[in-house]
Protein backbone atom coordinates (compact mmCIF):
# COMPACT_ATOMS: atom_id res chain seq x y z
CA UNK A 1 0.00 0.00 0.00
CA UNK A 2 2.89 2.47 0.69
CA UNK A 3 4.45 1.76 -2.43
CA UNK A 4 1.25 2.19 -4.58
CA UNK A 5 0.57 5.77 -2.72
CA UNK A 6 4.33 6.52 -4.17
CA UNK A 7 2.38 6.77 -7.67
CA UNK A 8 -0.34 9.39 -6.21
CA UNK A 9 -0.92 12.60 -8.21
CA UNK A 10 -0.45 14.35 -4.62
CA UNK A 11 2.54 15.42 -4.30
CA UNK A 12 2.10 15.32 -0.45
CA UNK A 13 0.90 11.82 -0.40
CA UNK A 14 3.70 10.57 -2.56
CA UNK A 15 5.79 12.60 0.10
CA UNK A 16 4.98 10.99 3.09
CA UNK A 17 4.59 7.44 1.64
CA UNK A 18 8.33 8.05 0.85
CA UNK A 19 9.08 9.24 4.42
CA UNK A 20 7.35 6.48 5.99
CA UNK A 21 9.16 3.91 3.65
CA UNK A 22 12.76 5.28 3.99
CA UNK A 23 11.99 4.95 7.87
CA UNK A 24 11.11 1.18 7.86
CA UNK A 25 13.85 0.73 5.54
CA UNK A 26 16.87 2.34 7.97
CA UNK A 27 15.27 0.15 11.38
CA UNK A 28 15.26 -2.90 8.81
CA UNK A 29 11.43 -4.12 8.64
CA UNK A 30 12.14 -3.87 4.82
CA UNK A 31 14.67 -5.36 3.35
CA UNK A 32 17.05 -3.77 1.29
CA UNK A 33 19.93 -5.07 -1.19
CA UNK A 34 23.47 -3.76 -1.15
CA UNK A 35 24.48 -1.93 -3.86
CA UNK A 36 25.63 -4.00 -7.15
CA UNK A 37 27.06 -2.07 -9.66
CA UNK A 38 24.27 -1.67 -11.76
CA UNK A 39 22.79 1.33 -13.15
CA UNK A 40 19.93 2.92 -14.87
CA UNK A 41 19.65 6.95 -15.85
CA UNK A 42 17.15 6.33 -18.43
CA UNK A 43 13.90 5.85 -16.22
CA UNK A 44 10.88 7.80 -17.81
CA UNK A 45 8.59 8.82 -15.09
CA UNK A 46 4.68 9.39 -14.75
CA UNK A 47 5.28 13.09 -16.05
CA UNK A 48 5.57 11.59 -19.44
CA UNK A 49 4.65 7.67 -19.82
CA UNK A 50 5.94 5.11 -17.35
CA UNK A 51 4.41 1.64 -18.63
CA UNK A 52 3.74 0.65 -14.39
CA UNK A 53 2.63 4.72 -14.18
CA UNK A 54 5.78 5.18 -11.62
CA UNK A 55 6.29 8.82 -10.01
CA UNK A 56 10.18 9.31 -9.11
CA UNK A 57 10.08 8.81 -6.30
CA UNK A 58 8.66 5.24 -6.67
CA UNK A 59 11.68 4.53 -9.15
CA UNK A 60 14.48 5.95 -6.45
CA UNK A 61 12.34 3.47 -3.87
CA UNK A 62 12.87 0.67 -6.44
CA UNK A 63 16.27 1.76 -7.11
CA UNK A 64 16.93 1.89 -3.20
CA UNK A 65 15.43 -1.42 -2.52
CA UNK A 66 17.28 -3.55 -5.29
CA UNK A 67 20.56 -1.74 -4.97
CA UNK A 68 21.10 0.19 -7.86
CA UNK A 69 24.16 2.61 -7.58
CA UNK A 70 23.07 5.91 -9.98
CA UNK A 71 19.21 6.67 -11.24
CA UNK A 72 18.25 8.71 -12.95
CA UNK A 73 14.85 9.78 -14.75
CA UNK A 74 14.16 11.28 -18.25
CA UNK A 75 11.04 12.60 -19.83
CA UNK A 76 9.40 14.02 -23.30
CA UNK A 77 9.63 17.37 -23.26
CA UNK A 78 9.54 18.02 -19.82
CA UNK A 79 11.95 18.62 -16.52
CA UNK A 80 9.28 17.65 -13.88
CA UNK A 81 10.53 15.00 -12.69
CA UNK A 82 13.51 17.28 -10.98
CA UNK A 83 12.79 18.15 -8.10
CA UNK A 84 11.16 15.21 -6.80
CA UNK A 85 13.98 12.93 -8.39
CA UNK A 86 16.91 14.80 -5.81
CA UNK A 87 14.44 15.12 -2.84
CA UNK A 88 14.19 11.57 -3.04
CA UNK A 89 17.16 10.72 -3.46
CA UNK A 90 18.16 12.68 -0.34
CA UNK A 91 15.63 11.10 1.62
CA UNK A 92 16.63 7.37 0.56
CA UNK A 93 20.32 7.60 0.03
CA UNK A 94 20.33 7.15 -3.75
CA UNK A 95 22.91 9.28 -6.33
CA UNK A 96 20.33 10.57 -9.03
CA UNK A 97 20.51 12.33 -12.50
CA UNK A 98 17.66 13.90 -13.88
CA UNK A 99 17.32 14.10 -17.84
CA UNK A 100 14.97 15.28 -20.94
CA UNK A 101 14.01 13.96 -24.15
CA UNK A 102 12.28 15.39 -26.88
CA UNK A 103 12.56 14.82 -31.13
CA UNK A 104 14.37 17.70 -32.78
CA UNK A 105 14.76 18.80 -36.34
CA UNK A 106 18.44 18.18 -37.84
CA UNK A 107 18.64 21.02 -40.63
CA UNK A 108 22.13 19.93 -42.31
CA UNK A 109 20.63 16.59 -42.68
CA UNK A 110 17.06 16.88 -43.41
CA UNK A 111 17.23 13.43 -45.99
CA UNK A 112 19.21 11.31 -43.80
CA UNK A 113 17.33 8.77 -40.82
CA UNK A 114 18.79 8.68 -37.67
CA UNK A 115 16.96 7.72 -34.70
CA UNK A 116 13.42 8.11 -35.08
CA UNK A 117 12.60 5.14 -38.37
CA UNK A 118 10.73 6.51 -41.32
CA UNK A 119 11.36 10.27 -40.54
CA UNK A 120 14.07 12.27 -42.64
CA UNK A 121 15.98 14.94 -40.50
CA UNK A 122 14.06 13.93 -37.35
CA UNK A 123 16.32 12.63 -33.95
CA UNK A 124 15.10 11.14 -30.61
CA UNK A 125 17.70 13.70 -28.86
CA UNK A 126 18.25 14.70 -25.16
CA UNK A 127 19.97 16.62 -22.36
CA UNK A 128 21.33 14.97 -19.29
CA UNK A 129 22.64 16.14 -15.70
CA UNK A 130 19.91 18.74 -15.38
CA UNK A 131 20.34 20.64 -12.20
CA UNK A 132 17.70 23.51 -12.19
CA UNK A 133 14.71 25.18 -14.87
CA UNK A 134 15.65 28.32 -16.87
CA UNK A 135 15.17 31.39 -15.82
CA UNK A 136 11.31 32.91 -16.70
CA UNK A 137 11.52 35.46 -20.01
CA UNK A 138 14.97 33.45 -21.50
CA UNK A 139 14.81 32.22 -24.68
CA UNK A 140 16.11 28.78 -22.97
CA UNK A 141 12.64 29.08 -21.05
CA UNK A 142 10.92 29.54 -24.27
CA UNK A 143 12.77 26.52 -25.97
CA UNK A 144 11.60 24.22 -22.68
CA UNK A 145 7.89 25.99 -23.15
CA UNK A 146 7.60 25.34 -26.35
CA UNK A 147 8.99 21.74 -26.28
CA UNK A 148 5.81 20.89 -24.36
CA UNK A 149 3.52 23.02 -25.95
CA UNK A 150 4.34 21.53 -29.21
CA UNK A 151 3.93 18.04 -27.99
CA UNK A 152 0.77 18.43 -27.13
CA UNK A 153 -0.38 20.26 -30.67
CA UNK A 154 0.88 17.23 -32.53
CA UNK A 155 -1.07 14.82 -30.28
CA UNK A 156 -4.25 17.14 -30.48
CA UNK A 157 -3.38 16.70 -34.16
CA UNK A 158 -3.13 12.85 -34.24
CA UNK A 159 -6.41 12.43 -32.14
CA UNK A 160 -7.98 14.38 -34.86
CA UNK A 161 -7.01 12.21 -37.61
CA UNK A 162 -7.97 9.62 -35.95
CA UNK A 163 -11.82 10.20 -35.03
CA UNK A 164 -13.18 8.89 -38.21
CA UNK A 165 -11.26 5.70 -37.52
CA UNK A 166 -11.87 5.40 -34.11
CA UNK A 167 -15.69 6.06 -34.24
CA UNK A 168 -17.98 5.01 -32.62
CA UNK A 169 -15.38 5.74 -29.78
CA UNK A 170 -15.05 9.06 -28.84
CA UNK A 171 -11.51 10.62 -27.05
CA UNK A 172 -11.80 14.05 -25.82
CA UNK A 173 -8.11 15.02 -24.60
CA UNK A 174 -9.08 17.51 -22.22
CA UNK A 175 -11.50 15.14 -20.55
CA UNK A 176 -10.13 11.55 -21.53
CA UNK A 177 -6.28 11.57 -21.77
CA UNK A 178 -5.05 14.61 -19.52
CA UNK A 179 -6.35 13.36 -16.71
CA UNK A 180 -3.67 10.16 -17.16
CA UNK A 181 -1.10 12.49 -16.03
CA UNK A 182 -0.28 14.33 -12.87
CA UNK A 183 0.73 17.66 -15.04
CA UNK A 184 -0.30 17.72 -18.19
CA UNK A 185 2.30 16.25 -20.60
CA UNK A 186 0.72 13.64 -22.52
CA UNK A 187 2.08 11.03 -24.89
CA UNK A 188 0.96 8.73 -28.05
CA UNK A 189 0.58 6.10 -25.07
CA UNK A 190 -1.61 7.95 -22.98
CA UNK A 191 -4.02 8.50 -25.82
CA UNK A 192 -3.58 5.16 -26.72
CA UNK A 193 -4.37 3.45 -23.27
CA UNK A 194 -7.91 6.14 -23.23
CA UNK A 195 -8.56 4.26 -26.71
CA UNK A 196 -8.02 0.52 -25.70
CA UNK A 197 -10.29 1.33 -22.25
CA UNK A 198 -13.04 3.24 -24.10
CA UNK A 199 -13.19 0.08 -27.02
CA UNK A 200 -13.39 -2.66 -24.11
CA UNK A 201 -16.31 -0.53 -22.21
CA UNK A 202 -18.52 -0.19 -25.68
CA UNK A 203 -17.33 -3.09 -26.67
CA UNK A 204 -18.01 -5.57 -23.57
CA UNK A 205 -18.20 -8.86 -25.95
CA UNK A 206 -14.97 -10.12 -27.24
CA UNK A 207 -16.24 -10.88 -30.92
CA UNK A 208 -17.42 -7.40 -31.02
CA UNK A 209 -14.10 -5.39 -29.83
CA UNK A 210 -12.26 -8.07 -32.02
CA UNK A 211 -14.19 -7.28 -35.09
CA UNK A 212 -13.87 -3.24 -33.95
CA UNK A 213 -10.36 -3.66 -33.98
CA UNK A 214 -10.06 -5.67 -37.08
CA UNK A 215 -11.89 -3.54 -39.15
CA UNK A 216 -9.44 -0.47 -38.19
CA UNK A 217 -6.31 -1.85 -37.92
CA UNK A 218 -6.50 -4.91 -40.93
CA UNK A 219 -5.34 -7.31 -39.22
CA UNK A 220 -7.85 -10.50 -38.74
CA UNK A 221 -10.66 -11.06 -35.87
CA UNK A 222 -8.58 -14.55 -34.80
CA UNK A 223 -5.04 -12.28 -34.75
CA UNK A 224 -6.65 -9.42 -32.59
CA UNK A 225 -8.55 -11.96 -30.59
CA UNK A 226 -4.87 -13.79 -29.46
CA UNK A 227 -3.71 -10.19 -28.44
CA UNK A 228 -6.48 -9.25 -26.49
CA UNK A 229 -5.37 -11.00 -23.19
CA UNK A 230 -1.64 -9.17 -23.79
CA UNK A 231 -1.69 -5.42 -23.06
CA UNK A 232 1.63 -4.61 -23.99
CA UNK A 233 1.73 -6.80 -27.32
CA UNK A 234 -1.95 -5.34 -28.01
CA UNK A 235 -1.41 -1.88 -27.61
CA UNK A 236 2.03 -2.37 -29.08
CA UNK A 237 0.23 -3.43 -32.40
CA UNK A 238 -2.57 -0.80 -32.39
CA UNK A 239 -0.05 1.92 -31.82
CA UNK A 240 1.61 0.78 -34.60
CA UNK A 241 -1.53 0.55 -37.12
CA UNK A 242 -3.04 3.57 -36.53
CA UNK A 243 -0.37 5.62 -35.12
CA UNK A 244 2.73 5.21 -36.82
CA UNK A 245 4.15 5.24 -40.41
CA UNK A 246 1.01 4.52 -42.94
CA UNK A 247 -1.28 4.50 -40.00
CA UNK A 248 -4.36 6.92 -40.04
CA UNK A 249 -3.03 8.99 -37.24
CA UNK A 250 0.18 9.60 -38.85
CA UNK A 251 1.52 12.63 -40.40
CA UNK A 252 4.94 13.08 -41.77
CA UNK A 253 6.78 14.75 -39.41
CA UNK A 254 6.77 19.05 -40.99
CA UNK A 255 10.03 20.25 -39.54
CA UNK A 256 8.72 23.36 -38.94
CA UNK A 257 6.67 21.65 -35.91
CA UNK A 258 9.87 20.58 -34.21
CA UNK A 259 13.04 22.59 -32.24
CA UNK A 260 16.43 22.75 -34.30
CA UNK A 261 18.62 20.53 -32.75
CA UNK A 262 20.91 23.29 -31.87
CA UNK A 263 18.38 25.65 -30.49
CA UNK A 264 17.84 22.45 -27.96
CA UNK A 265 21.54 22.49 -27.21
CA UNK A 266 21.58 25.87 -26.40
CA UNK A 267 18.56 25.54 -24.11
CA UNK A 268 20.78 22.71 -22.77
CA UNK A 269 23.92 24.38 -22.28
CA UNK A 270 22.08 27.64 -20.88
CA UNK A 271 21.17 25.46 -17.19
CA UNK A 272 24.15 24.29 -16.93
CA UNK A 273 23.24 20.45 -17.89
CA UNK A 274 25.05 18.28 -20.71
CA UNK A 275 23.36 18.15 -24.03
CA UNK A 276 23.55 14.37 -24.94
CA UNK A 277 24.72 12.37 -28.16
CA UNK A 278 22.07 10.03 -28.82
CA UNK A 279 22.17 6.78 -30.50
CA UNK A 280 19.46 4.15 -31.95
CA UNK A 281 20.86 1.08 -33.38
CA UNK A 282 23.46 1.93 -36.39
CA UNK A 283 21.42 0.63 -38.61
CA UNK A 284 20.17 3.96 -40.67
CA UNK A 285 22.48 6.50 -42.73
CA UNK A 286 22.66 9.24 -40.32
CA UNK A 287 24.30 6.45 -37.45
CA UNK A 288 26.18 4.56 -39.92
CA UNK A 289 29.54 5.61 -39.30
CA UNK A 290 29.97 6.20 -35.65
CA UNK A 291 33.04 8.38 -35.38
CA UNK A 292 31.02 10.97 -38.13
CA UNK A 293 27.99 10.97 -36.17
CA UNK A 294 30.28 11.65 -32.83
CA UNK A 295 32.61 14.08 -34.57
CA UNK A 296 28.71 15.97 -35.53
CA UNK A 297 27.34 15.80 -32.09
CA UNK A 298 30.55 16.91 -30.18
CA UNK A 299 30.99 19.99 -32.87
CA UNK A 300 27.49 20.88 -31.55
CA UNK A 301 29.29 20.24 -27.99
CA UNK A 302 27.13 17.55 -26.22
CA UNK A 303 30.01 15.50 -24.21
CA UNK A 304 27.70 12.55 -23.35
CA UNK A 305 26.50 9.48 -25.44
CA UNK A 306 23.13 7.89 -24.68
CA UNK A 307 23.14 4.43 -25.71
CA UNK A 308 19.91 1.87 -24.83
CA UNK A 309 21.23 -1.07 -24.71
CA UNK A 310 19.17 -3.69 -24.18
CA UNK A 311 17.64 -3.16 -27.93
CA UNK A 312 20.98 -3.73 -29.68
CA UNK A 313 21.80 -7.17 -28.17
CA UNK A 314 18.46 -8.34 -26.54
CA UNK A 315 16.80 -10.11 -29.56
CA UNK A 316 14.83 -13.19 -30.97
CA UNK A 317 16.18 -12.54 -34.54
CA UNK A 318 19.61 -14.14 -34.95
CA UNK A 319 20.47 -12.02 -37.80
CA UNK A 320 19.46 -8.93 -36.15
CA UNK A 321 21.11 -9.91 -33.25
CA UNK A 322 24.31 -10.23 -34.87
CA UNK A 323 24.19 -6.77 -37.17
CA UNK A 324 23.01 -4.92 -33.96
CA UNK A 325 25.41 -6.23 -31.01
CA UNK A 326 28.56 -5.52 -34.09
CA UNK A 327 26.77 -1.86 -34.40
CA UNK A 328 26.98 -1.57 -30.49
CA UNK A 329 30.93 -2.22 -30.54
CA UNK A 330 31.27 0.11 -33.16
CA UNK A 331 29.33 3.00 -31.80
CA UNK A 332 31.14 2.13 -28.10
CA UNK A 333 34.48 2.20 -29.77
CA UNK A 334 34.29 5.39 -31.10
CA UNK A 335 32.85 7.07 -27.93
CA UNK A 336 35.11 5.49 -26.06
CA UNK A 337 38.12 6.70 -28.95
CA UNK A 338 36.31 10.49 -28.18
CA UNK A 339 36.46 9.75 -24.10
CA UNK A 340 32.71 10.31 -23.66
CA UNK A 341 30.88 8.79 -20.94
CA UNK A 342 27.92 6.71 -21.04
CA UNK A 343 23.97 7.42 -20.39
CA UNK A 344 22.65 3.96 -20.20
CA UNK A 345 18.92 2.67 -19.47
CA UNK A 346 15.94 0.30 -19.88
CA UNK A 347 13.68 3.59 -20.50
CA UNK A 348 10.60 1.93 -18.77
CA UNK A 349 7.83 4.04 -21.64
CA UNK A 350 7.29 0.91 -23.50
CA UNK A 351 5.37 -2.44 -21.55
CA UNK A 352 7.51 -5.24 -20.23
CA UNK A 353 10.48 -3.21 -20.49
CA UNK A 354 13.36 -4.43 -17.97
CA UNK A 355 14.45 -2.58 -14.70
CA UNK A 356 17.73 -2.49 -15.49
CA UNK A 357 20.26 -4.10 -18.08
CA UNK A 358 21.57 -7.35 -17.57
CA UNK A 359 25.02 -6.29 -17.38
CA UNK A 360 26.58 -9.69 -16.84
CA UNK A 361 24.98 -10.83 -20.54
CA UNK A 362 27.94 -11.74 -22.56
CA UNK A 363 26.77 -9.27 -25.41
CA UNK A 364 27.36 -6.66 -22.68
CA UNK A 365 30.11 -7.48 -20.09
CA UNK A 366 32.55 -5.84 -21.86
CA UNK A 367 30.96 -2.49 -22.16
CA UNK A 368 29.40 -2.83 -18.13
CA UNK A 369 32.39 -0.84 -16.90
CA UNK A 370 31.90 1.91 -19.09
CA UNK A 371 28.28 2.04 -18.47
CA UNK A 372 28.33 2.18 -14.93
CA UNK A 373 31.38 4.67 -14.23
CA UNK A 374 29.10 6.68 -16.73
CA UNK A 375 26.26 6.72 -14.10
CA UNK A 376 28.65 7.68 -11.66
CA UNK A 377 30.37 10.69 -13.53
CA UNK A 378 26.39 12.20 -14.38
CA UNK A 379 25.74 11.96 -10.47
CA UNK A 380 29.23 13.80 -9.84
CA UNK A 381 28.73 16.62 -12.25
CA UNK A 382 24.91 16.69 -11.13
CA UNK A 383 26.02 16.75 -7.29
CA UNK A 384 28.74 19.28 -7.81
CA UNK A 385 26.18 21.70 -10.02
CA UNK A 386 24.12 21.41 -7.28
CA UNK A 387 25.94 22.32 -4.57
CA UNK A 388 28.75 25.18 -5.65
CA UNK A 389 27.81 25.79 -9.79
CA UNK A 390 30.71 23.55 -10.43
CA UNK A 391 29.28 20.66 -12.74
CA UNK A 392 30.77 19.70 -15.97
CA UNK A 393 29.49 22.90 -17.94
CA UNK A 394 30.61 25.52 -15.83
CA UNK A 395 33.60 27.93 -15.79
CA UNK A 396 35.23 26.31 -13.17
CA UNK A 397 35.38 23.25 -15.32
CA UNK A 398 36.59 24.99 -18.15
CA UNK A 399 39.30 26.57 -16.52
CA UNK A 400 40.45 23.68 -14.43
CA UNK A 401 40.08 20.60 -17.33
CA UNK A 402 41.20 22.90 -20.09
CA UNK A 403 38.81 21.01 -22.26
CA UNK A 404 41.17 17.67 -21.32
CA UNK A 405 37.84 15.28 -21.22
CA UNK A 406 40.30 12.16 -20.00
CA UNK A 407 40.97 14.26 -16.98
CA UNK A 408 37.24 15.78 -16.68
CA UNK A 409 35.54 12.39 -16.92
CA UNK A 410 38.47 11.00 -13.77
CA UNK A 411 37.59 13.90 -11.39
CA UNK A 412 33.76 13.67 -12.10
CA UNK A 413 33.81 9.76 -11.33
CA UNK A 414 36.41 10.13 -8.80
CA UNK A 415 33.36 12.62 -7.29
CA UNK A 416 30.54 10.35 -8.16
CA UNK A 417 32.32 7.83 -6.21
CA UNK A 418 33.02 8.93 -3.28
CA UNK A 419 30.17 11.80 -2.87
CA UNK A 420 27.83 9.16 -0.77
CA UNK A 421 25.73 9.55 0.76
CA UNK A 422 23.95 12.24 -1.53
CA UNK A 423 22.49 14.79 0.89
CA UNK A 424 25.59 14.80 3.13
CA UNK A 425 27.83 15.15 0.27
CA UNK A 426 26.09 18.08 -1.28
CA UNK A 427 26.57 19.78 2.10
CA UNK A 428 30.02 18.98 2.65
CA UNK A 429 30.34 21.09 -0.90
CA UNK A 430 28.05 23.80 -0.67
CA UNK A 431 30.41 26.02 0.61
CA UNK A 432 33.65 25.34 -1.46
CA UNK A 433 35.99 28.06 -2.61
CA UNK A 434 35.04 28.66 -6.01
CA UNK A 435 39.02 28.71 -6.99
CA UNK A 436 39.72 25.60 -5.22
CA UNK A 437 41.05 22.65 -7.09
CA UNK A 438 39.90 19.54 -7.99
CA UNK A 439 42.20 17.76 -5.34
CA UNK A 440 41.03 20.13 -2.79
CA UNK A 441 37.39 19.36 -3.72
CA UNK A 442 38.23 15.54 -3.37
CA UNK A 443 39.85 16.16 -0.49
CA UNK A 444 37.09 17.63 1.40
CA UNK A 445 34.94 14.78 0.01
CA UNK A 446 37.21 12.40 1.73
CA UNK A 447 37.61 14.12 4.44
CA UNK A 448 41.76 14.10 3.78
Amino acid sequence: MLEERLNSFEPEERRSALQELAALAKGGTLPIQPLTGAVNVHFHTFFSFHYLDWSPSRIVWEAKKTGLDVAGSVDFDVLDAMDEMFEAGEVLGVRTNVALETRVFAPEFPDWEFSSPGEPGILYFMGTGFTRLPEPGTSAAACLDAMRAGARARNEDMLERLRPTIAPVEVDYEADVLPLTPSGNATERHMLAVLDTKARAMFPDEGRLAAYWSERTGLSQGEVGKLLGDTAKFRTAIRSKLMKKGGPGYMPPDPAKFPQIRDVVQMIRDVDALPCATWLDGTRRGEADPDALLDWFLDMGCPVLNIVPDRNWNLSDPVDKAVKTQKLAEIVAAARKRHLPFSVGTEMNNYGQKFVDTFDAPELRPYAADFRNGGYILYGHTLLQRACGMGMMSGWARDAFRGDRTKANAFYLEVGLTAFPPKDARQTLYDMPRDASPKAILGRLCGC
